[in-house]
């Protein structure tokens, strides 16, 4: 594709809408974070498992996926079950996992937020819930922070792993867990579990390699990468597809990270 100082909507549609269907496929999978939930069929367990390698999808995707994969042995790969019926003395096994700063005091408390949770809950989705109306999961993503953070005395160095738009974060990966969550197109990739929060209301995570392909493409203009710059970029996507806005993040994705826009 040309890229011009105004790219011409239609030729842009086309591009992104051959370049998500191109990457949105089982074959993205092998070697993406959302091959971590993707071993699981029971739905807690793909929440579960989704939520972790979400939050621990920072650097190199094959450290990501293998630090993932040994969080959940030391679980006996049956997260719920473990989250719900685990006694003290199995928590001792996390103490010394570490990815990139995620320490044993943040996993020891995602497994006591989880625990708390899914004693009372049978779905995260329910953590999530977004106002009727909202354009956006703005607010469903700061209701989660504040549930999350609700247990006393949890530990302040794990709220730097669980961003909000309050504090003006891109959100880039808790977007990514929603998107995988909530999107349902058949296509082998994302899951579609949740059916309260619509895909139209989805934000797309802006990560470094989208923020650049979509700045070359000029949908984002705003000069600083933060909340807002994930909106502008959302709501330059859902003038191409109102209902799906964020099919687009494979297309943005791939071609930063496979295609090295």
């Amino acid at each position: 594709m040309k890229l011009s100082k105004k790219p011409d909507p239609a030729e842009l549609k086309q591009f992104l809408d051959e370049k998500a269907d191109q990457f949105n496929r089982p074959a993205f999978i092998e070697n993406d974070p959302v091959s971590v939930p993707r071993s699981f069929s029971k739905k807690q367990d793909i929440e579960i498992s989704g939520l972790f390698a979400a939050v621990l999808a920072w650097g190199q995707r094959k450290t990501i996926i293998r630090k993932c994969r040994e969080l959940l042995e030391r679980m006996d790969n049956d997260p719920h079950t473990f989250i719900l019926h685990h006694k003290t003395r199995d928590l001792k096994a996390f103490s010394d996992f570490k990815h990139r700063t995620f320490n044993g005091t943040d996993t020891l408390y995602f497994i006591e937020f989880l625990k708390h949770y899914y004693q009372q809950h049978a779905s995260l989705e329910d953590a999530f819930i977004v106002p009727p109306g909202d354009t956006t999961v703005e607010q469903g993503l700061i209701s989660f922070h504040h549930t999350f953070f609700s247990i006393e005395d949890h530990p302040h160095r794990t709220k730097k792993h669980l961003p909000t738009p309050e504090r003006k974060s891109t959100c880039k990966r808790i977007n990514m867990y929603l998107r995988w969550m909530v999107r349902a197109d058949n296509r082998g990739v994302d899951f579609g579990l949740w059916k309260k929060i619509s895909m139209a209301q989805l934000v797309c995570p802006c990560d470094l390699h989208v923020d650049r392909v979509a700045r070359r493409l000029k949908m984002i203009r705003r000069k600083q990468t933060d909340w807002q710059t994930a909106l502008e970029l959302t709501a330059n996507l859902r003038k191409l597809d109102p209902a799906d806005p964020v099919k687009y993040d494979f297309a943005l994705f791939g071609l930063g990270i496979e295609e090295g826009w």
